[in-house]
């Protein structure tokens, strides 16, 4: 997959989940990763542990507890970034305030609902990437390069189907950063830096496998460092212009850049 030493990486949300992957994937690579999270919850995972399992697959990874709602701790991890590496190459926005899998994926209408899962939806899993990428882009600007990476859904584009079963603010939430991913990268045409967002598949994640009963047979869903194997050849392969507002499907993707779809399990 090519190296990614010296490669400076923000990867939001990366307590656990995919974007624990992701910072897996990244430090396997070589890459120095912050890894931002809040570090709270009954499910097993913090930045902290999630940092140390960075160093331990062969990179740098450096904790910061940040809850993303809050714009003064989102503006304090990228002026730590600026303060002790002068740079940044690549922005991963994957935080998500997500309820536990058998609310998000209960089916109940939007009327029977509580509003705080519009908040936590939709405010840490959009409006937070659009705070982040404002914060980032300043960074990349200094050296006119730059990749800043969406984690978004097949959703995103397809929307609800009648009997659908993930609940609304989920699909608005990830209609909105396609969106935020088109315009981004309209306006950042032309200065060095890349948008793009991803859509990784059924991933055994910790929230998943806490609820399994959920799902059912999961042998075929990917294991979350899977998505951070394909970020990584993604970023080694360099070529982040020619891909510039594209929303990439993480399967072909992975052909494409020569990574085996599936692999083993990661703890």
């Amino acid at each position: 997959m090519g190296s990614l030493s010296g490669i400076v990486a923000v990867v939001t949300g990366g307590s656990r989940g995919i974007g624990r992957g992701i910072a897996l994937g990244l430090g396997e690579a070589g890459a120095t990763v912050y890894v931002t999270g809040r570090s709270t919850g009954d499910l097993p995972g913090t930045v902290d542990s999630t940092a140390a399992e960075v160093d331990a697959v062969g990179g740098h990874g450096i904790a910061v507890i940040c809850d993303h709602r809050d714009d003064e701790a989102a503006m304090a991890v990228f002026e730590r970034v600026r303060a002790e590496q002068g740079r940044l190459d690549v922005l991963v926005n994957n935080a998500q305030g997500s309820p536990p899998q058998p609310v998000l994926w209960g089916g109940t209408p939007f009327w029977q609902l509580s509003p705080h899962l519009w908040d936590d939806l939709v405010d840490v899993g959009l409006r937070s990437h659009f705070v982040a990428s404002a914060l980032a882009v300043p960074l990349m600007l200094t050296r006119e390069r730059g990749l800043i990476i969406n984690v978004a859904s097949h959703g995103a584009v397809n929307g609800k189907k009648p009997g659908g079963r993930v609940i609304l603010p989920y699909s608005v939430a990830k209609a909105g950063l396609h969106r935020l991913t088109s315009d981004m990268a309209a306006e950042l045409d032309g200065t060095g830096i890349t948008v793009v967002e991803v859509w990784p598949h059924a991933t055994r994640t910790e929230a998943v496998m806490a609820a399994a009963e959920t799902f059912g047979d999961l042998t075929q869903w990917q294991e979350p460092v899977l998505t951070g194997r394909v970020l990584a050849a993604l970023i080694a392969a360099g070529r982040w212009p020619e891909r510039h507002g594209q929303a990439l499907d993480l399967r072909p993707l992975a052909d494409e850049l020569g990574v085996t779809w599936g692999g083993e399990r990661l703890n």
